[in-house]
């Protein structure tokens, strides 16, 4: 029978969803409550704005450098007690910044919380891969990744609000407590297919026959060596090193919203803090949108008959250009066009936030895991440099070089998508 058409008796994998989109909202909230309590912070522990920035930069040092290590790790622990160790940890970590009396133990925080929240992702990939039948997989993995867009959205003005009456050791403390607290949940609730009591057996079969891996076990076969051969011919290819210097790009955008973001309106602009909280919550609603519309479009184009390289670049190179536009907020003194011009922005990020698509389809076959972990680097790479960066660049109390600086990587992504990926084909290697 066409999986497809079968109506299983139960639909546990939603339920499933559910707990791992509440856990990337979590994940995001404490990737981002350190930019609401920023202002706050550095002012009662005497905080340079260089030294602000390399806080903000901070998690990604140990998130980013150890992704390699954290998919394998994946591979050999259970999701049901990895993710209720690390969310764990990575809570304790953040409740321990409401403690934190220094620029040392708070940059220690940091990088604690990027450490120990460095598998998230990968199981996230790992437990939809085991739950849901192919036909199902990019819609979930769009559910689940759209919860740091719409989780930070909502959860703004709610930090905001904690900090105004808790102050900014109490919303560390809250969060990190909130997280303990779903991590119980998580172990409670979560169980992978086979493991799950209450899953129906034609449930099971939709998955499987669709695809699904409903049996996935820790890895215990042995891999073949690593060849260094292999990762000298991941940078040997323009196209691909279109889409690393895309991602970075892309990334720099999204790292902005998510660390200077809220101390920008406060400190530069002068709006009160509560009023800002819910202000900034509207880009955020906008990038949300632009995730959505990016798969949604992309696919429609090639149902329509457009190739597949216009039906992928489009979204992208309108999405970066879109981009752009966040340097118009420094040519404004109005509240409304200044809110515009970075929501218009973050618009546009989400709307290229397609471009795992092009790891998939340019790489070549035996190399897709290598390049994707360096692509992801590049991502991750932006989220070491970019806070660090725009802590130098408005040192001096000017906050217009560094929207100018994120325009100028904006740009330069859309000509590294337009021009050095070029055609999009897949690299082939002589064997």
């Amino acid at each position: 029978m066409d999986p497809t058409h079968t109506r299983p008796a139960t639909r546990k994998r939603y339920h499933i969803l559910a707990l791992v989109f509440i856990s990337v909202v979590i994940n995001y909230m404490d990737r981002s409550n350190i930019s609401i309590a920023a202002f706050a912070l550095s002012e009662e522990l005497g905080l340079s704005t260089v030294q602000m920035g390399l806080i903000f930069s901070a998690f990604a040092w140990t998130y980013a450098t150890l992704q390699i290590p954290g998919g394998v790790l994946v591979d050999v622990v259970r999701p049901r007690i990895l993710y209720t160790v690390i969310l764990s940890l990575w809570s304790v970590a953040t409740l321990l910044q409401g403690f934190a009396s220094s620029f040392a133990s708070l940059l220690g925080f940091r990088m604690s919380i990027g450490l120990f929240e460095t598998p998230s992702y990968p199981a996230n990939n790992r437990i939809v891969t085991s739950w849901f039948p192919e036909q199902e997989r990019a819609a979930a993995i769009g559910v689940y990744t759209s919860g740091q867009y719409i989780g930070l959205a909502f959860l703004t003005p709610v930090l905001v609000a904690i900090q105004t009456y808790a102050g900014w050791r109490g919303l560390f403390i809250i969060s990190g407590a909130v997280g303990l607290f779903w991590a119980v949940i998580w172990y409670v609730f979560y169980r992978d297919p086979l493991s799950h009591e209450t899953v129906s057996a034609s449930e099971l079969d939709y998955i499987k026959e669709g695809g699904g891996l409903i049996d996935m076990q820790p890895q215990t076969t042995e891999k073949g060596k690593f060849q260094w051969a292999e990762l000298k011919q991941a940078f040997l290819f323009r196209k691909l090193w279109g889409v690393y210097l895309g991602q970075f790009c892309i990334g720099s955008c999204f790292i902005f919203f998510l660390t200077w973001f809220p101390t920008y309106l406060v400190q530069y602009r002068g709006l009160d803090f509560l009023k800002s909280g819910f202000l900034a919550s509207v880009p955020f609603l906008a990038a949300f949108v632009g995730v959505l519309l990016s798969g949604f479009a992309s696919d429609y184009l090639v149902k329509k008959g457009y190739s597949m390289e216009f039906a992928r670049k489009a979204p992208v190179l309108t999405g970066l250009l879109l981009t752009v536009s966040i340097v118009g907020a420094n040519y404004t003194d109005s509240t409304f066009w200044v809110i515009f011009c970075l929501a218009v922005a973050f618009f546009g990020n989400g709307l290229a936030s397609i471009t795992w698509i092009f790891v998939s389809t340019l790489a070549p076959k035996h190399l897709i895991g290598l390049v994707g972990g360096i692509f992801n680097f590049m991502g991750g790479l932006s989220a070491v440099v970019i806070p660090t960066v725009i802590g130098f660049l408005v040192k001096d109390g000017d906050f217009k070089p560094a929207l100018l600086f994120i325009s100028i990587l904006a740009l330069t992504g859309f000509f590294s998508y337009l021009f050095l990926v070029g055609k999009v084909e897949r690299i082939e290697l002589e064997q």
